[in-house]
């Protein structure tokens, strides 16, 4: 004969503090498990337990690959204060009353714990498990998830400094030769967080016969390791573009901005999840591939505080005084007022998000957090709606 299941009326975890949005490396959880019963309930034991892991799965094929790393695991055994116990430790719950068991612990330090995360093909997450023990009765459960996010600060020498480089690509026609096409652009620094403007000062030049078009992106790259293999994703999360760049011509960006969207800061502490960010830089050219660059970027969540950002200016001039002879700022274009097509905003992106790679599904992006809606009065300034900015001036290539 099976025993039926006895169902208690209430059984919760509530934290001590509900509005806390989200628990950092070394804090305390606490809070208290709340259970109101039907009728008369003998618990024999309660035990809480605290539980993080970062979990991957997918399939290769016909294999499923899946791996897991734990990052908190905490059990304990929990009492009622003031509440006689028999001599095994167990009680004895009564309708009509709340019985509140208490509980408390303290997560791991910082760099022994990952921030909360949900991916595509994998997972970061944490909570609490109350398990009520009851003689002849199965054990009941009950849980409650809550978010960690370690801080990362973008303020350190080596986010601060900036970055660079330079790419060209021969073109041809029929194998016959037909020009090439360069870029060399610089940004200020590496690190960033949400809703800060990225400044791009870029030089196309196009020597070949086609009309190319100069454009920026903000993409991530989320990795996933199981079993051995390795899982990319790639998501172009916003973008800019520029002129038309017909032949023996030339394109100056000075300044040109990128906004950082509402997205998830970098994970780069996980050995199975990894979540990158890159400004890529590239030439759309008609019948080639593009040519493209890709400046490493860093999204933290300390914003940028505004030191060390004159000397890196200072630094960036002289070098630039130095190599005037064969750098793009030896142009010395006069800067204009911004124009209105360098607006931009900060929301997520209405339709679905472009493909970038061929790895791309179809999917929308998971990095993305929610925000309310807002209605701006300016065209957002993407790749898509923008045709025009009246910030640059076309060049002859000497």
């Amino acid at each position: 004969m099976v025993a039926m299941t006895k169902r208690v009326k209430t059984f919760e975890i509530i934290f001590n503090d509900p509005s806390k949005a989200f628990y950092s490396g070394g804090d305390k959880v606490a809070g208290r498990i709340v259970v109101e019963v039907n009728e008369v309930t003998r618990v024999s034991a309660m035990k809480v337990c605290g539980v993080g892991s970062a979990k991957v799965e997918y399939a290769k094929g016909k294999q499923r690959c899946r791996e897991e790393i734990d990052y908190l695991k905490y059990e304990e055994v929990v009492h009622l204060d003031d509440q006689p116990a028999d001599t095994d430790g167990s009680v004895i719950l009564r309708p009509g009353n709340k019985y509140e068991y208490m509980f408390g612990f303290e997560l791991p330090q910082q760099g022994q714990i990952v921030s909360s995360y949900k991916g595509k093909f994998g997972f970061v997450q944490y909570y609490v498990k109350a398990v009520m023990e009851r003689p002849s009765q199965p054990p009941q459960e009950c849980r409650k998830s809550f978010e960690v996010e370690e801080p990362l600060d973008v303020n350190t020498p080596d986010l601060l400094s900036p970055t660079g480089g330079m790419k060209e690509k021969k073109v041809t026609c029929m194998f016959i030769p037909d020009g090439q096409v360069s870029l060399n652009a610089k940004i200020d620094r590496r690190g960033y967080c949400e809703g800060e403007e990225i400044s791009i000062n870029a030089k196309f030049e196009n020597t070949c016969s086609r009309i190319v078009v100069p454009k920026a992106a903000i993409v991530a790259k989320q990795t996933y390791q199981a079993n051995g293999r390795t899982k990319v994703f790639r998501q172009k999360l916003s973008s800019v573009r520029g002129n038309h760049i017909i032949s023996g011509m030339c394109d100056a960006w000075q300044g040109k901005t990128i906004r950082v969207p509402k997205i998830k800061p970098s994970m780069l502490g996980c050995n199975i999840i990894r979540v990158e960010y890159a400004l890529m830089i590239y030439m759309h050219i008609p019948g080639s591939d593009k040519l493209i660059l890709e400046l490493p970027l860093v999204i933290g969540t300390v914003p940028y505080n505004g030191f060390g950002s004159r000397t890196n200016s200072m630094s960036s001039q002289d070098g630039s005084v130095s190599n005037a002879s064969n750098s793009w700022v030896s142009l010395r274009m006069p800067s204009a007022p911004p124009s209105y097509c360098d607006v931009t905003r900060d929301v997520r992106l209405d339709q679905p998000l472009t493909p970038l790679l061929d790895d791309y599904d179809g999917d929308d992006s998971p990095i993305f957090m929610n925000m309310p809606q807002f209605t701006f009065p300016p065209p957002a300034y993407t790749e898509v709606d923008e045709e025009f900015n009246g910030n640059v001036r076309m060049l002859q290539v000497c």
